[in-house]
């Protein structure tokens, strides 16, 4: 069995029968939906979820640095060169 596989089947979530008499449950069947609850809401893996988070913000933090430094060394080698003459 594949990582994929064993993901796939971690994913799918039981069927809650107390969130069935929820308000958003009683929301959706009163809007016709096919399912008797509003899927999303809960986060099963919270926690995974913040580190992720907190790996993309450092992700985009450091490009953002990286792009405004570059355009500072990109003009002051162009200075350097006599580009501005």
């Amino acid at each position: 069995m594949t990582d994929d596989e064993t993901r796939a089947e971690d994913d799918v979530l039981p069927p809650d029968p107390a969130a069935y008499d929820s308000p958003r449950a009683a929301q959706a069947r009163a809007r016709g939906l096919s399912t008797p609850y509003i899927p999303g809401g809960r986060d099963p893996d919270a926690d995974g979820a913040r580190r992720e988070e907190r790996f993309y913000g450092r992700l985009l933090l450091a490009m953002v640095v990286i792009i405004v430094l570059s355009g500072f060394v990109l003009g002051i080698v162009a200075n350097l060169a006599g580009a501005g003459r």
